[in-house]
Formats: structure tokens, C-alpha cells, sequence
């Protein structure tokens, strides 16, 4: 059985018309209105991603410059507490605590001072002056070993610059050790 089209049409013709025109008023509208906002809406949404991507890459250098700040002002600190709480304000106070503080350490490990020497170096614009001293002792080779270790690892800021040792030529004579060495003061009161 065929049917009959044109039958159909001719007596549905308003509900087909209405159905027909329905059909095209969607499609206009979507290709005219929805289609376009979606693109602006995929746009968009791509915008904020880059958006939150470019805020997140922001946040991650601002901490990474925070922290480099917060470093220099503990760098800044430390060093301030180093000008103040460790090294001699002036060349008197230097040379005094050093002599004093070799003095006692060759006296703990039972070694005699045969000679000491001082020599001030100072560069021109300097915030910190270099006090050298130059000492010769005496004892034996434990508590010269002794001695040096302290010496290196003590609180007291003394660099050892040089050392010799050396022995007298009598058979059993105390070992020499001459020894270069070197402490810093400020120059300046400010300690900058």
C-alpha cells in the first residue's frame, strides 16, 4: 500500500507549514544565536584557563621572591650579629682578645710561646681591617696537634693563614710550629 503523500500534505498542510517553519526558526536560531555564544563561551573559557595558569605562574615567582627577600634579610641580620656579637670593634680590642685567647690556649695544651709578632693591614675604604700575627711555640706533637684543632674550631673568628714545623737539631728537642695567623675587626664603628 502506497501512501499517499499528496494527499497527506494537502490536508496536514498547517501542521506541516507550522512544523516546517518550527524546524527552520530552530536551525536559524541556533546558527544565528546559540552556536555563536557557545564559541564565545569556549573562548572564554579558554581565557580563564590561561588566566588561572598566568595567576598560578605569578604566585609561584612571588613566592620564589619572597623567599629570596626573606634570605637577605636573615643574611642581612646574620651578618649584622657577626660585625656586632663577634668581631672587635678596633684594633686594640683584636690584638688584645687574639694574644690573649693564644696565650691561654698554648698554656691549656702545654705549649711555650717563644715568639709573637703582630702586622695591620687595612684597605683603603674597608669596613673591615685584618689583623696578621705571626707566633712561634713550643711542645710536643700531640699538643701542638691539639692546639691547631682548637684553634680551627673554636668560636673565636682567628684563621690560620701558615704553619711550619719544625724540629731543633738535639736529638730529643721540643717541636717549633710557627704560625701565620689572621683575625678581622672593624674598621668603621657602624660595622658596614
Amino acid at each position: 500500500m502506497r501512501l499517499p503523500l499528496r494527499r497527506i500534505f494537502e490536508e496536514k498542510r498547517r501542521v506541516l507549514i507550522a512544523v516546517a517553519s518550527a524546524l527552520v526558526l530552530n536551525i536559524a536560531v541556533f546558527a544565528g544565536v546559540v552556536y555563536p555564544l557557545g564559541a564565545r563561551v569556549r573562548g572564554a573559557e579558554a581565557r580563564a584557563l590561561a588566566a588561572g595558569q598566568a595567576l598560578q605562574a605569578a604566585e609561584r615567582e612571588d613566592a620564589v621572591v619572597r623567599g629570596v627577600a626573606q634570605g637577605r634579610e636573615r643574611t642581612d641580620a646574620a651578618l649584622k650579629a657577626f660585625y656586632k656579637d663577634v668581631l672587635p670593634s678596633s684594633f686594640a680590642q683584636a690584638r688584645q682578645s687574639t694574644y690573649l685567647r693564644l696565650s691561654q690556649l698554648a698554656e691549656e695544651h702545654n705549649l711555650e710561646q717563644a715568639r709573637r709578632s703582630h702586622d695591620r693591614e687595612q684597605k683603603k675604604d674597608a669596613a673591615l681591617a685584618r689583623l696578621r700575627i705571626t707566633t712561634s711555640l713550643q711542645g710536643d706533637y700531640e699538643d701542638i696537634r691539639r692546639f691547631i684543632y682548637t684553634v680551627e674550631s673554636g668560636d673565636d673568628f682567628i684563621v690560620i693563614d701558615s704553619i711550619a714545623l719544625r724540629q731543633g737539631a738535639e736529638v730529643g728537642s721540643p717541636l717549633t710550629l710557627d704560625l701565620g695567623l689572621s683575625t678581622y675587626y672593624r674598621d668603621k664603628p657602624d660595622g658596614t
